[in-house]
This record gives structure tokens, sequence and C-alpha cells, in this order.
């Protein structure tokens, strides 16, 4: 058992991929009791049990199985629901609506309940019953063409972010909608589209858009607002070794110059000045990142922040497995997995001072915690559950 603020929470978990299985790994990893619901009909990819994508986004949780296309798995999990504080699901608007769990129902059988659907377009709208991830989500906020390097390369991120600040989302408004509920006394459904969720994080641009009338175009590492130059990510020497710079007045750039060895090209009046190194900011960096190759990013970053410029290493995992400051913080810890062995896992980097920190346990396994969610928390008895495994519902 996870130890944590949200113990006595019961969370039942109808999420895959990464946005609800994060929102609800964040409630697990604060002590709730989340009972993720599966089924052999429809494990494949990442969401198998023993793939390490699925081992990091379902810690802490407990599976099930049940085969939601039979009436009387509905039934199973309709006594669950009256035991539970909230359902968070992130399927399409039509799953839940096809075994006829909408909240409506489902709060007749339990009116504390918080039901959370996190859909990519929520549940209303001509696109409501699209589905999407996040990659197709930041294509369509924009995020993926402003965080490029140009206009006509449209590269974007590289990852899921908007699965991320989705589940986030998830988990807080989880969190508000029991203390709603505490004031209130009744539970309430949340319709959480993540779409909306990432369109959110544009509002300085949709602005400059809708007032200004502005062009919005990708800036890559540079800035339009931010007072430096050079500022940017600069290749060093090694395989895929980068570090940033950033040199904020005239000042910086003279001492920047110095450790260089005052290379004849920084005396030209295209370098003068702040708003001529802007100016020509494509050939500085060019210029600096023939400096960089000859160093590693240690060296780089080393050399100056000793002499007060902003720099810093562009860490990959095997930098940040071995970052000295998690290490010490004991950031990582290793788990105990029955098949997979011993597998490393990130902590949560939320502390309370109050409370002695959470210890964590591996991922399920398919169907791992049946006796104990039907048997002990239902009441069904060993003959019951056989019956129901043998005839494929709890499957």
């Amino acid at each position: 058992m996870v130890h944590g603020i949200l113990n006595g929470i019961r969370v039942l978990d109808f999420t895959w991929i990464l946005a609800g299985p994060y929102a609800t790994r964040i409630l697990a990893d604060f002590g709730a009791e989340v009972i993720k619901i599966q089924s052999k009909k429809v494990i494949r990819g990442p969401e198998y049990n023993l793939t390490g994508y699925f081992n990091y986004w379902n810690r802490n949780k407990h599976s099930i199985t049940l085969n939601m296309g039979q009436p009387e798995a509905r039934e199973i999990f309709s006594k669950l629901v009256r035991i539970s504080d909230i359902l968070i699901e992130n399927f399409s608007p039509r799953v839940i609506m096809n075994w006829d769990l909408d909240y409506e129902r489902l709060s007749e059988i339990n009116p504390n309940l918080i039901m959370i659907s996190m859909s990519g377009f929520g549940q209303e709208g001509p696109w409501k019953d699209f589905s999407a991830f996040g990659s197709t989500l930041q294509a369509l906020s924009g995020m993926t063409y402003l965080t490029s390097f140009r206009k006509d390369s449209p590269l974007g991120i590289g990852y899921s972010y908007s699965d991320l600040v989705s589940g986030l989302y998830g988990a807080f408004i989880a969190l508000a909608s029991l203390e709603y509920r505490s004031q209130i006394g009744k539970g309430l459904y949340i319709d959480l589209s993540e779409y909306e969720a990432i369109c959110s994080l544009m509002g300085v641009a949709l602005l400059d858009v809708l007032e200004n009338k502005r062009d919005i175009l990708p800036e890559g590492n540079h800035s339009s607002y931010i007072p430096a130059s050079p500022y940017g990510c600069y290749k060093c020497k090694g395989e895929d070794r980068w570090c940033v710079i950033a040199v904020f007045d005239e000042k910086e750039w003279k001492t920047l110059c110095s450790i260089m060895g005052n290379p004849d090209w920084t005396f030209e009046d295209r370098f003068s000045n702040l708003s001529r190194r802007k100016e020509n900011e494509e050939e500085l960096d060019r210029l600096i990142e023939e400096w960089t190759l000859n160093y590693s990013p240690e060296e780089i970053v080393d050399m100056l922040q000793k002499a007060g410029i902003s720099s810093g290493i562009v860490q990959n995992a095997h930098d940040i497995a071995k970052d000295p400051h998690l290490r010490a913080r004991d950031y990582f810890v290793q788990l105990e997995h029955p098949i997979l062995g011993k597998t490393i896992s990130d902590t949560s980097p939320i502390r309370f001072r109050e409370t002695r920190r959470s210890s964590l346990k591996p991922a399920p396994l398919l169907g791992e915690d049946n006796r104990y969610v039907f048997m002990e928390l239902l009441g069904m008895s060993a003959s019951e559950l056989s019956s129901y495994i043998e005839r494929g519902i709890i499957n």
C-alpha cells in the first residue's frame, strides 16, 4: 500500500496511453487507491502490462480485468462505482455512451461520484468523436508550428507535451473536485478537452494575433522578446552533445569574447552591440559554434558559469540518470517487478515536510488484483469469481 495524503480515496481508472494514465499515476503516487480496469481482449502495444511504457505510467496501481462488452461486467462495474470516489476515462465520447455508463446513470448509483472525461476534443462539438494523440493536438493548437526552427519546417518539440499537460490538468481537476465535494456534499462531472488544455498555453501568441494583427513565426532557439544575444543552443565536442548560452549585456559579451580568445570577428561592427548582434544572429551562432565544437558541454558550461555568463548543458537521458543533484535527493528509485526484475523509476518532485515519503510499487500485471477487488472489496465468493472467469466476463 502506498502511503500519502490521498489515502482513503478510491479511483476507477479507465485510461490508456499517456494523458489519462499520467493523471491517475499522480493520484496513486500520493496514496489514492487506483484500480485500473483492463481486458485481455484489447491489451496490445504500449498498453501491454510488460512494456516499459506501461510500467512507467502505471506504477502504484491495481489491475483488474473486465470484459465491458458483457452486460454482467457492467453490473460488476456499477458495484465498484458505488464504493469509489472518482472515475477517470479518456475514451472517445461514444465508448462510455455505448456501455450506458454516462454520468446521469452513474450518479444515481453513487451521488458522490466525481467523473472526469479526458477526451481529445471534449464531449460536444463537430470533432467530439475524433480520436487524438498528443502530436495531433499539438499540431492543431499551433504549438508544433511555433516550436519549430523555420516556418517551412514544422518539426515541433518531438514528444507528446500536450499529453503531459492534459495529465496535469486531469490530476488538478480531480483534487479541485474533491474539495468541491467536501464543501457542497455531492459529486460532479467534468468534461476535459485535451485540445483546449494545450490551446490554453498559447494565450500570448493568440493575443498577439488577435489584438496586434501580427504574423507569429517560429523562432527556433532565438527569442524576439528576451534581450540577449548570443542566445541559442550550440553543438559541442562529442556525439550529439550541446550546450545553451545566453549573453545579456556588453560586459558579458566582452567576457565571452575574452574566453574565446578575442578572435578578429568579435571586433566587427556587426557584433558591436546587442541590437547589431540580434540582426546578425545566424552568422553569430555559426561563429560561436566553431568555438564550442572544440569543447565538451561540461567544459563550456564550467568556463562560462565561472565567468558569470548564463550557460547550461543540454542533458540527455544518460546525463539525467547520473545527475548528482537528482541522486542526492533520491529522485530515482529501484523497483522490483515480478517478471521484469529490477527497474528504475522516477519519483514525484512534490514532497510534504509533515508526511513521510510515499513508497512506490511497480506497475501491476494484468488482472493481478482480481481477487482483492472482486472478493475483498465487492464480497464475491471464490466460486462466483471462477464462474465469471470461465464465462469470459472477468478476463
